[in-house]
């Protein structure tokens, strides 16, 4: 969030997205990723990449492609099936799909630069083909033949397999599964009941637009009191092209007070709740009472250290915001002396 000015943040979001530039060993002429600098022409980027649309096949062709490899298995070699195969994708831009074909058919999609994945196929020789495409339009691809000589055992207990991912509407900026948003799930395994074995895994989806109270509950610990420039502690709350954040900060340094965040307008306003620079080494409980009314925000209490403080203010939510999305955040500002600090925390 914008605000005081400050040497140094570090944040942790539960939700955000994360998008990874990856230059070096791509560079090329002026700077820029070699396949982008010796493209003879513009690529067509996706015209919107929250969208993926179904496979082509046959698979389409290459158009100033990036590095994608296939690390296993080798080139030609005699496997058994399910065939490991482990690819990775090293594109100048955010990835957008990932796609494996065999013998022209496309058989999984990923919105992630590997695939480390198990694939059935039957003996004899087989076409192993990639297609990795960015949020830029270039298209990288890559095949290898392989030789199915035997088949391994079914796939047995997987309700127990600790390696199950969760999948929504948008992952790393991309469409992972269909719907809207970004779901809130949730796996728990070895369930005694109800289960056929005494071992059944249970996958549990949460709504988010009926949730309209929240509770930030937590305690913090800062091994050196005096360094910190504040200390961020974040709600965030968006459907239906509406996004409610309840931003509040610590500000230690220059207000000496809570403040706490406007979403219309993006600043920060200080409110009448002292906030200065906490013990050294001392568990800090913090509780924030918060409420979503219509289309404003609604701050209603806070409890530092156990003391209570009414707040009571409302302010309007930040409009045309097109993601969807429930998440809670941390911050740490760090002071112009560029002081280091650890904080804990802890529910």
């Amino acid at each position: 969030m914008e605000g005081h000015s400050k040497a140094q943040s570090a944040g942790w979001i539960l939700g955000a997205t994360i998008l990874v530039l990856i230059t070096g060993a791509l560079a090329g002429c002026q700077g820029l990723p070699k396949n982008v600098a010796d493209c003879p022409s513009m690529p067509t980027p996706p015209a919107n990449t929250s969208i993926v649309p179904p496979a082509t096949e046959p698979l389409p062709a290459a158009f100033c492609g990036f590095p994608l490899s296939i690390s296993s298995p080798a080139k030609g070699a005699n496997v058994k099936s399910p065939v490991p195969i482990l690819a990775t994708a090293t594109p100048p831009d955010p990835i957008y799909t990932v796609r494996l074909y065999v013998d022209g058919f496309a058989v999984l999609y990923t919105p992630d630069t590997i695939i480390n994945q198990l694939i059935w196929m039957p003996n004899g020789k087989h076409a192993v083909e990639i297609v990795a495409e960015d949020t830029a339009g270039y298209i990288a691809t890559t095949s290898m033949q392989v030789n199915v000589i035997g088949q391994e055992p079914g796939a047995l207990n997987k309700q127990n397999d600790s390696d199950w991912v969760s999948c929504s509407a948008l992952i790393a900026g991309s469409t992972c599964a269909a719907g809207l948003g970004v779901a809130a799930s949730n796996l728990t395994l070895h369930q005694s009941t109800p289960s056929l074995d005494g071992s059944a895994a249970e996958f549990t989806l949460g709504g988010g637009d009926s949730i309209s109270h929240f509770t930030y509950d937590l305690y913090f610990y800062v091994n050196n009191g005096n360094a910190p420039q504040s200390l961020e502690f974040v709600v965030n709350q968006a459907f239906g092209g509406t996004r409610w954040t309840w931003g509040t900060q610590c500000d230690v340094d220059q207000t000496h007070e809570w403040n706490i965040w406007d979403p219309l307008h993006e600043i920060w306003v200080p409110i009448p709740v002292p906030c200065h620079h906490f013990p050294s080494n001392t568990w800090i409980h913090l509780v924030w009472r918060l409420e979503r009314v219509g289309n404003q925000v609604h701050y209603i209490s806070v409890s530092v250290a156990d003391r209570s403080y009414p707040v009571d203010v409302y302010y309007t939510a930040q409009p045309n915001w097109y993601q969807e999305e429930i998440d809670i955040a941390f911050q740490m500002d760090g002071n112009y002396k560029k002081e280091s600090y650890d904080v804990g925390l802890m529910k």
